[in-house]
């Protein structure tokens, strides 16, 4: 939970910690109006999953100097 680079962080940060290479969207939250879960799926394609992208690229940068 939290903004698009808070989440994105998240996900980058415990990505290799647990050793995974995907990382999926949990589409049924309870309580969210169809408008907001939309909302919702939209920012993490758009923001979410690009910036994680960049941030992995930017550890295996940094591991490979």
């Amino acid at each position: 939970m939290g903004s698009p680079e808070t989440v994105a962080q998240k996900i980058a940060k415990n990505l290799p910690a647990l050793g995974a290479s995907h990382f999926d969207l949990k589409y049924g939250m309870g309580g969210l109006t169809q408008r907001a879960l939309m909302t919702h799926i939209e920012l993490y394609g758009t923001q979410v999953v690009p910036r994680v992208r960049e941030l992995l690229a930017q550890t295996q940068d940094n591991r490979s100097h």
